[in-house]
């Protein structure tokens, strides 16, 4: 399931990991500054991530911080998309 991929565009990190239900809104929710990467506000559904860095979330049910831990070439079901982070709160 995981490859050798080193980085991946926020959105669709956010959407293979499943915190939200489609690509474009994964490109919304970093696109207006509700994402941070390592700390810092990204405005940018482009911006590229690594495995190792910490990801804060604001969504509707509250706020999540993740550990990038992997990423997939495709979309999967919920425990493969759960495998490609690690809660940290």
């Amino acid at each position: 399931m995981a490859n050798d991929v080193e980085r991946q565009r926020i959105d669709r990190w956010l959407w293979h990991a499943r915190l939200v239900r489609t690509r474009g809104a994964a490109a919304a929710l970093a696109g207006s500054g509700y994402v941070r990467v390592n700390g810092a506000r990204i405005n940018a559904p482009g911006r590229m991530i690594r495995a190792g860095d910490v990801i804060t979330i604001a969504l509707d049910r509250g706020v999540r911080v993740l550990k990038v831990i992997g990423f997939v070439d495709r979309r999967g079901p919920a425990p493969s998309a759960a495998a490609l982070y690690q809660d940290v709160q």
